[in-house]
């Protein structure tokens, strides 16, 4: 695998031993890494002896704090005083929180008045049109209906109603916006240098961050959750429609433009039909985060399957949180499957299957009147709401098997001790002298990694965001708070990148585990973070361990997923001369397929560190204490000064994470 080279060079000078020194120092020297980072350790030499004889060396000095909280409760204060006289208020926002309310009742009252036969009924026709008329139509409509009828089993029936309800507007409205947006910027240059860095930074802003702003200006409410989840929802609907409408093909373009189309004809017919899959793709994504952001929305009055979780999670009741989850799961595979079955017949070029005739008008139409027909039997002769008798409990033998599970397994087991037992040594060995080390650190130090981190991974730009960043958490006086949650971000980041990227390059080099993985990693991205609460709090009891846990399976398959792919990417004929070389699979690893993924390998770090920082913050629900702690105190307390502090350190913290770990683009600024 190695050269042996030859040159005739001047002498260079040596230690004792005989070892050469000049060498190496002048190859740091021109290392491109110590060059950038030469200015900031010269301004560090000359402006950190000074911070530290001002301010000193220990915590973020107080000094240097400004009261954010008081401004905000006061804010708060007006709001609630004014709402019903203020002309803001009385013709814009009142106005919008009242479609926003209407809206959702009027998607609630029909399905009702559908009744549970004919809500199931639509679904499976749906599921089956957009699904085709062969095996793949059938397969997504027994989706459909095992979905529903889980649902209705559990008894989760009408709070699955309200949660399809406020979703379908939430969607609606979210994918009007997006693809708008996203019109605008895959037609205008200027546009989409605007929206991209406004894009970027909603996609590393945890949830709640959208919800308290929202708490504010609408109150605790469905209104507030409905704009929350459109907000949440419409990036990459934006994002996807303007990559589609960006890529099409130019050729096509120009033959458009040869036989005279104008632009508007060219938009309508060339560039919207190229760009129909990945407008589906960003509708795909836009449905997923539309459900897990109603669900987290709950905490603020939204109703549905989420507030029973959140009340079940509440008094640590597992059995009630699984009976209102497992709709949940279902809800998501169920419209992940129906969007990508429809992105797949996109795929097959619209070959048809079944009879020549049913296609089309004529399906849609077979599709409406077997509706109609259907909702029109299960009126006359069934009952609109679930039946009582129909229903099963599971909460009951679920909390037993849990008491089971933790008198026989949590602790006491020989040797292993147990899981609880672990949760416990993982806080005491691992996150306490995290959380402790960090604490201890002087404030400028902080700081000025933030910034080295920064500088190496993004250059200039991105180090004077992480450092502004990291200096503003402290500015609002949150400073101890937001390094506990950023010392359960690095643990949760650490373990999911270790792991992942263990699996990733075995899957990798194992085409069959590559496969037996790839449902499993498909169900896992679906799931709304909820979710992932659930059975932590069963395994490991609340606390921080727990967070970090679920923080891991969240984060796990999107590391999985990245890693995978740049090292299958990796050239072929690369690979097949290191093997001529004689290299062993480990060295075409590490030599080979490793260096060449890390553009991948960097988007897996990023990626995992934005997810694992998202969902540390919810694990508030379930102890994690800190910054996740102070917003659902604020939500619940309707303490809005702690509680949109806190959202504002989370935001400035993923900047933060995000600016350290978010390599630039290739010639961005090259050293």
């Amino acid at each position: 695998m190695s050269t042996v080279a030859t040159s005739t060079q001047q002498p260079t000078p040596t230690d004792e031993s005989g070892t050469s020194r000049t060498p190496v120092v002048l190859s740091l020297l021109r290392s491109g890494r110590v060059r950038r980072l030469l200015p900031l350790a010269v301004a560090a030499i000359v402006l950190v002896p000074l911070f530290a004889a001002l301010w000193g060396s220990g915590s973020w000095p107080s000094a240097l704090t400004v009261d954010v909280s008081t401004p905000l409760d006061n804010a708060y204060d007006w709001v609630v005083d004014n709402r019903d006289s203020s002309p803001v208020f009385l013709y814009f926002l009142l106005h919008l929180s009242n479609w926003a309310q209407s809206s959702v009742d009027s998607v609630t009252h029909f399905l009702e008045n559908l009744g549970w036969f004919g809500v199931t009924a639509a679904a499976i026709l749906l599921s089956w049109r957009v699904g085709g008329l062969g095996r793949r139509g059938l397969k997504t409509a027994a989706t459909a209906l095992g979905a529903f009828a889980v649902c209705g089993l559990l008894d989760m029936w009408e709070a699955t109603m309200e949660t399809l309800a406020l979703m379908t507007v939430a969607v609606l409205a979210a994918a009007l916006i997006g693809a708008l947006l996203g019109l605008a910027a895959g037609l205008s240059d200027r546009f989409e240098r605007v929206l991209r860095p406004v894009l970027d930074t909603m996609q590393i802003m945890p949830a709640f961050a959208y919800l308290l702003p929202l708490v504010l200006i609408f109150d605790i409410g469905v209104p507030s959750a409905l704009i929350a989840t459109v907000i949440y929802a419409a990036p990459p609907m934006a994002r996807l429609t303007a990559l589609g409408l960006r890529g099409a093909d130019p050729s096509v373009m120009e033959a458009s433009a040869s036989l005279g189309a104008s632009p508007v004809q060219r938009l309508l017919t060339a560039r919207l039909p190229l760009a129909r899959k990945e407008i589906l793709l960003g509708l795909n994504q836009t449905i997923m985060m539309a459900l897990s952001m109603v669900t987290i929305a709950s905490v603020i009055g939204a109703g549905g399957l989420g507030e029973e979780v959140f009340r079940a999670l509440s008094t640590v009741d597992v059995g009630a949180a699984l009976a209102a989850g497992i709709p949940i799961v279902l809800l998501a595979v169920w419209l992940d499957r129906t969007t990508a079955a429809a992105g797949d017949r996109l795929g097959d070029g619209g070959i048809h299957t079944g009879f020549a005739w049913l296609h089309g008008w004529r399906a849609w139409t077979l599709v409406v009147a077997s509706l109609a027909a259907l909702v029109g039997f299960g009126k006359a002769l069934l009952v609109d709401t679930w039946p009582e008798t129909w229903t099963v409990d599971i909460s009951q033998p679920v909390n037993q098997a849990v008491d089971w599970f933790t008198g026989h397994l949590a602790e006491g087991v020989p040797v292993l001790g147990g899981t609880r037992v672990w949760a416990d040594g993982f806080t005491t060995w691992v996150l306490n002298p995290m959380r402790d080390g960090l604490t201890a650190m002087p404030w400028w130090l902080l700081v000025l990694v933030a910034a080295g981190f920064a500088l190496l991974a993004g250059g200039w730009g991105a180090m004077c965001t992480a450092a502004l960043a990291m200096a503003g958490v402290g500015v609002i006086g949150v400073w101890q708070h937001s390094l506990d949650t950023l010392s359960q971000a690095v643990a949760g980041v650490v373990f999911t990148l270790l792991i992942g990227f263990l699996i990733g390059v075995v899957a990798a080099r194992l085409p069959l585990l590559e496969r037996i993985l790839r449902p499993v990693l498909d169900t896992m991205q679906t799931l709304p973070q909820f979710i992932y609460l659930i059975p932590v709090v069963a395994l490991f009891n609340v606390g921080r361990s727990a967070a970090v846990a679920a923080a891991f399976l969240y984060a796990l398959p999107a590391v999985i997923r990245i890693t995978v792919q740049g090292l299958r990417q990796v050239d072929a004929a690369t690979l097949e001369a290191s093997r001529s070389m004689g290299a062993s699979t480990f060295q075409q690893i590490r030599q080979v397929q490793l260096p060449l993924a890390r553009p991948a390998l960097m988007l897996a770090l990023n990626q995992g560190v934005v997810l694992v920082l998202a969902m540390v913050i919810v694990g508030g629900f379930v102890g994690s204490g800190a910054l996740g702690y102070d917003v659902v105190y604020g939500l619940q307390k309707s303490n809005l000064g702690v509680g949109l502090t806190a959202g504002v350190a989370i935001v400035l913290l993923g900047l933060v994470l995000d600016r350290t770990t978010q390599r630039r683009a290739p010639g961005a600024e090259k050293s």
